[in-house]
């Protein structure tokens, strides 16, 4: 278990666009932009996860990378450009922003959500197959075992602090729990897996976002000592011995 600072020396509430800018990065993104914005990127920010996160460092060292969400096919589209979050803007600047419903269909990425129920409720994707949590950790496992880094990307437990309540941040857990079964299963024993969090929420489902550090998780070969949202870069590029 590693607990990482996310409030990172600013003032106020840790919000995601910044703290993903800061975790892709490893630039202090509430620093930057002169306080925590969320939950998308700030603009002035975008620049620097699209060209400067650890998956464009990775891709450009010549790594095999993958993001590993789906997204629909010519995702954000007309007006919403303004409202990406950090990890498809990453990969949207790493050109590893490809994975569509086809690829679900084929085990080739995996939901946000975990499970496909959205793909299926709000896009009307009828032919996005039924996944347990469990089978999705599998498709992560075999998509993570053909690169030599693998980004996925999680919301609903940041949702399930703010409005699920106990209820509801129980099941979010317990979706992410036997999703990680299922990938620890059929993962590589010589791979590593970081779980991480942009800021605290779901411990206390009260209130939405706290001060206290972010979960930080860590199974297999270790990526070295990480204390702060801005030490993930430096390890993970570590690991693939890019500096």
């Amino acid at each position: 278990m590693i607990p990482l600072d996310a409030a990172l020396g600013v003032e106020g509430l840790p919000q995601s666009g910044t703290g993903q800018a800061t975790l892709l990065t490893g630039h202090n993104g509430a620093e930057l932009h002169g306080g925590h914005f969320g939950p998308w990127v700030p603009v002035k920010l975008r620049p620097l996860v699209e060209e400067e996160s650890w998956l464009r460092r990775a891709v450009d060292a010549g790594r095999r990378v993958a993001f590993a969400n789906a997204y629909p096919r010519g995702w954000p589209g007309e007006g919403r450009g303004r409202r990406v979050a950090g990890p498809p803007l990453a990969a949207r600047g790493a050109g590893l922003l490809t994975r569509d419903h086809t690829a679900l269909g084929r085990r080739g990425a995996v939901s946000s959500e975990i499970v496909n129920d959205g793909w299926r409720r709000w896009l009307g994707d009828d032919a996005a197959p039924v996944v347990t949590a469990e089978a999705a950790g599998g498709v992560l496992a075999e998509i993570a075992a053909e690169h030599d880094l693998t980004l996925f990307a999680h919301y609903s437990t940041d949702t399930a602090g703010h409005r699920g309540g106990m209820e509801g941040g129980v099941a979010a857990l317990e979706r992410v729990d036997a999703f990680l079964g299922g990938l620890r299963a059929d993962l590589p024993p010589d791979t590593t897996l970081l779980l991480l969090s942009d800021h605290g929420n779901i411990e206390d489902v009260r209130g939405g976002h706290t001060r206290n550090p972010a979960l930080g998780l860590e199974m297999g070969p270790t990526l070295g000592a990480m204390e702060s949202l801005t030490d993930v870069t430096a390890a993970v590029l570590g690991a693939l011995g890019i500096r």
